[in-house]
């Protein structure tokens, strides 16, 4: 039980990757001019950033805790998987989804 609770950390982990480069992705697939387009694709995934390091890391400055703290993880995954569905990637959307309700759900089982 105790590797499969460490593999589910690393999934905790890769989701998080995930969303932030679900931001990018869906800033760079933007049908703008180019320096607009690199700026939606760096500065929306830094935005995620600032927020992670704010509300959600084990460091952060304003600890969320509770309900207020699923409510900013339902945000904050949730602005990955909305990125995938507008830049058209509903596939991975939907997978990104899944992952992150499966992982979630077993990280408050398992109180990680």
């Amino acid at each position: 039980m105790k590797a499969i609770k460490a593999v589910n950390l690393g999934v905790l982990f890769l989701i998080e990757l995930g969303a932030l480069v679900a931001a990018s992705y869906w800033g760079f697939t933007r049908d703008v001019a180019a320096p607009l387009a690199w700026l939606l694709g760096l500065g929306s995934p830094a935005v995620l950033i600032v927020l992670w390091a704010l509300f959600g890391s084990q460091k952060a400055s304003y600890k969320t805790r509770g309900a207020v703290r699923v409510g900013f993880e339902l945000l904050w995954f949730g602005a990955g998987v909305v990125a995938l569905f507008a830049a058209g990637a509903v596939g991975w959307a939907v997978a990104l989804a899944a992952v992150c309700a499966l992982s979630k759900t077993l990280a408050v089982v398992w109180r990680q």
